[in-house]
């Protein structure tokens, strides 16, 4: 497994502080448990939460159908970040905010989208690009 790459891991770094003046502060951290996935996630818990819980969640796998995540997530009340991959996370993003639109749901590469509870969808409150 390779680890974050030094530009990788400054360019998190960069988008999580950003993410925490935007007030970003989850209860949890859920992350794959793949080691850039897990590295990533602690790098967002440092910056915006080290109180979080983080752990490894089923169903954050590159090829896991995107229904396990949004059905793990139909009905939470705390604030939860998922950590994830690609192409894993656009589909995840489309389940839950149920966008028509591929450009609603396209998710940027190393970067960050804030989602609201909307009844039994989500919607986008923000997002932010490396």
């Amino acid at each position: 497994m390779r680890p974050l790459s030094t530009a990788g891991r400054e360019a998190t770094v960069r988008v999580a502080q950003e993410a925490a003046a935007r007030g970003l502060k989850p209860d949890v951290v859920w992350h794959s448990g793949k080691l850039r996935a897990r590295q990533t996630a602690e790098i967002y818990w440092r910056a915006c939460n080290p109180l979080a819980q983080v752990s490894a969640a089923r169903g954050l796998q590159p090829d896991d159908p995107s229904r396990w995540m949004r059905d793990q997530l139909f009905g939470e009340t705390r604030s939860i970040m998922v950590v994830g991959h690609m192409p894993h996370l656009p589909g995840l993003l489309h389940a839950l905010t149920g966008a028509t639109d591929p450009s609603a749901y396209s998710f940027p590469l190393h970067g960050c989208v804030a989602l609201e509870a909307e009844g039994d969808r989500w919607k986008e409150a923000w997002r932010i690009g490396p």
